[in-house]
């Protein structure tokens, strides 16, 4: 771990600390709001080790504190989760090549860490991103949760923090060199369309999942052109 931070560059370092930081706070609602939703502390830690996924943690806790079936929680939480695989994907080749490596990799995928590696060109300061960013935020994520756990409702509220829309706006700053490909801003264009088109209609995630449909066009123009 500490050769692969070594690897990255002061900016890259700095910026993937301070998210990891904001996804303590976040982490620490979710304990909180977990627990106070009547989920024991255990399924608590459980569910930020074995899921590893804000959102779709959160969309669990919501439906169950609103009296809703547990399978059908599971099921809306595996539904927002999906949006994980082509990020998978994009990011493969700097998980490394053995199946238990590419196992944890793959667990550790996440927005952020798409976010962060994507951009790098060089081999090595990709994959130094890749797992230094998984490996915080897992590490940060469930720090949080064990003290929102334990700690109550000290830190409920994460929007009184403005870390609502500190995520978002790190993964913007990222993205926006790429836009610059007119095949990736044509997918982004679509995507954002359908997003807000269907957000007042489906549930929290449901239009990130649907904006990926934008890929879908991107493709098409290709083979068009080609």
């Amino acid at each position: 771990m500490r050769s692969l931070w070594r690897t990255l560059d002061r900016e890259l370092a700095r910026d993937i600390a301070l998210v990891c930081v904001a996804c303590g706070f976040v982490g620490a609602s979710f304990g909180a709001i977990a627990v106070g939703s009547g989920l024991p502390v255990w399924l608590a830690m459980l569910m930020s080790v074995v899921v590893f996924a804000g959102a779709s943690q959160f969309m669990f806790v919501a439906v169950i504190a609103s009296g809703g079936n547990p399978i059908a929680a599971v099921i809306t939480g595996l539904l927002v989760n999906t949006r994980l695989l082509p990020l998978s994907f994009a990011v493969s080749d700097a998980m490394g090549k053995g199946w238990g490596t590419r196992l944890l990799g793959a667990h550790i995928t996440t927005d952020e860490v798409t976010a962060f590696t994507v951009p790098q060109e060089d081999p090595r300061q990709r994959r130094a991103a890749f797992w230094v960013c998984g490996i915080g935020l897992f590490l940060c994520w469930n720090a949080g949760t064990l003290l929102g756990a334990f700690g109550g409702t000290v830190i409920s509220n994460t929007d009184a923090f403005g870390l609502d829309a500190a995520f978002p706006a790190v993964l913007l700053a990222l993205v926006l060199p790429s836009l610059k490909d007119a095949p990736t801003l044509r997918a982004v264009s679509v995507g954002v369309v359908i997003a807000l088109a269907t957000a007042p209609f489906v549930p929290a995630g449901v239009p990130a999942l649907l904006a990926l449909l934008g890929v879908v066009a991107s493709f098409g123009r290709r083979t068009v052109a080609a």
